[in-house]
């Protein structure tokens, strides 16, 4: 039986589309935009290291230039505000002590073996995992020993610095997709972008060497005139198996 909670899910994920050219006249609550970020930080991510930053870009002056790092593309134009979704796996150390610190507070004064795990996969996992030297030796030889007790039973593998890039994009796309049903929720619309100038909204942005470019996504109010973008979707038998 479908719920109402569903059905009004179902309903907001089939009214989302990626729309173009947005209404630069029309009424537009930009409370909305920080409603959907709050919404944002709420998913899913690899361990709850929150390795991700979202950037809300609402001046005129600065929404040009991040329009022309965008190629100029239409979305970006004539967006209201713009939200640029960070990665941050160079924060792995301190988002790893908070989760620790956190733990501890929250098991305490009673630190049980269960408990004492839970703090050890933050306090020295995390740590194996993400640590990684400039050239990359530590994380090959990291690799290699994954690769070599994977023989003898089921083990993680991508423990490269290039896998822990994919992880973390993952996790922040993840926080994408929630902000874009929460706008559409509201009654707006966005248009996600992968074309983009990396280094040019790194350096509008005044990021570090370490943060990444996951997304930059247009927020407004559609312009009436925009048709509704057809939905094409290959047959679900493409995609969806059970096995």
């Amino acid at each position: 039986m479908t719920t109402a909670l569903a059905a009004a899910f179902k309903t907001i994920v089939e009214a989302r589309r990626s729309h173009r050219v947005f209404d630069p006249h029309a009424p537009f609550d930009g409370t909305a935009v920080e409603r959907s970020l709050t919404l944002a930080s709420y998913a899913a991510n690899s361990s709850n290291l929150q390795l991700w930053g979202f950037y809300r870009v609402r001046s005129a002056d600065k929404l040009k230039l991040l329009a022309d790092a965008c190629l100029g593309q239409k979305a970006a134009r004539s967006s209201r505000e713009m939200v640029v979704f960070v990665t941050r796996r160079d924060l792995w150390r301190s988002r790893a002590q908070f989760m620790a610190t956190h733990l501890r507070h929250v098991f305490a004064p009673d630190i049980g073996p269960e408990q004492q795990r839970i703090l050890s996969y933050y306090e020295k996992l995390i740590p194996f995992l993400y640590l990684n030297d400039p050239f990359g030796i530590l994380g090959y030889a990291k690799y290699l020993t994954m690769q070599l007790v994977g023989l003898f039973r089921p083990m993680v593998r991508q423990v490269r610095s290039q896998d822990l890039d994919i992880v973390v994009h993952k996790s922040c796309a993840l926080a994408a997709q929630t902000f874009m049903l929460g706008i559409k929720a509201e009654g707006y619309d966005t248009c996600p972008m992968e074309g983009f100038d990396s280094r040019l909204v790194k350096k509008l942005l005044g990021l570090p060497s370490g943060a990444q470019i996951n997304m930059v996504v247009a927020v407004g109010p559609v312009a009436a005139t925009t048709p509704e973008p057809p939905r094409i979707r290959v047959a679900e038998r493409e995609v969806v198996f059970t096995v």
